[in-house]
């Protein structure tokens, strides 16, 4: 097992894995405080809702690319790097376009000063970013 970085959407945490050349290889443990999945007897479980485990799990671990292709997120993955992403999945991503609020975030302005998001909820905001690409 080496120190593997698994980053959920936004938030990176760092777990116990297996590189092999066929992939990945969680740490149930791991797994559970990374993405609150438990691998139990009836399969891979978080809260009430479970998955079957037969070709996720094996006495390695959990298989990081099967368990993104059954929760179907996208997975971006370096294992030479030691560093996965695990996106939000299709439908995630349509359910919060169609709420039409947008995700809260912190940036600095030119003065250097935070200014957060949901600070400004209930009132009218222009953001406007710029690229020089």
């Amino acid at each position: 097992m080496a120190a593997f970085t698994l980053i959920d959407e936004t938030r990176p945490v760092a777990v116990d894995a297996t590189v092999r050349p066929d992939g990945v290889r969680l740490a149930p443990a791991g797994l559970e405080r990374a993405l609150g999945w438990e691998l139990k007897a009836e399969g891979l479980c978080r809260g009430p809702r479970c998955i079957p485990a037969r070709g996720i799990a094996d006495a390695d671990g959990v298989d990081l690319a099967a368990l993104a292709q059954a929760l179907e997120r996208p997975l971006a993955l370096d294992a030479d790097a030691g560093a996965a992403v695990l996106g939000a999945s299709a439908a995630e991503r349509s359910a919060r376009l169609a709420s039409l609020e947008a995700p809260d975030f912190t940036l600095r302005d030119v003065r250097g000063t935070l200014h957060t998001l949901s600070r400004y909820r209930g009132r009218k905001v222009f953001l406007l970013a710029y690229a020089s690409w």
